[in-house]
C-alpha cells in the first residue's frame, strides 16, 4: 500500500466536491487506468473547447449567450485539467527519478 504522501488525487470529486484518492500499489490496475482514461478525455475535451473558443473570438457575429455558455464550458474544462497537472505533478513527486516511467 502506498504512503499517504503517495495517494493519487483522482480526476473527479466526491460529494461535496470533494477530492477522491487511490492508494494502491499498481500504477496498471483497474483505477488507475480507469483515472488515466478518464484524464484523457479531460484533456481532449479542454483541447477542442480552447478550438472552440478561438473561433468564436474571431467570428465578431459570435452571440453574447454564446460567449457566456463557452465561457462556462471552459471554466469547467480549466477545473479538470488544473486537477490532472495537480495529480501529475504529485505523482512525479513521489516517483523515484531513476524509475523508468514506461
Amino acid at each position: 500500500m502506498t504512503t499517504p504522501n503517495e495517494l493519487r488525487l483522482l480526476p473527479w470529486s466526491g460529494p461535496g466536491d470533494k477530492p477522491c484518492y487511490l492508494s494502491t500499489d499498481d500504477p496498471y490496475g483497474y483505477m488507475s487506468r480507469l483515472a488515466d482514461g478518464i484524464e484523457a478525455i479531460q484533456l481532449g475535451t479542454a483541447s477542442e473547447l480552447l478550438e472552440e473558443a478561438s473561433e468564436a473570438l474571431d467570428d465578431q457575429g459570435t452571440s453574447l449567450d454564446d460567449l457566456r455558455c463557452l465561457v462556462k464550458e471552459l471554466t469547467g474544462a480549466l477545473q479538470d485539467v488544473y486537477r490532472v497537472a495537480t495529480s501529475r505533478g504529485q505523482l512525479r513527486a513521489t516517483r523515484d527519478p531513476r524509475e523508468p516511467t514506461c
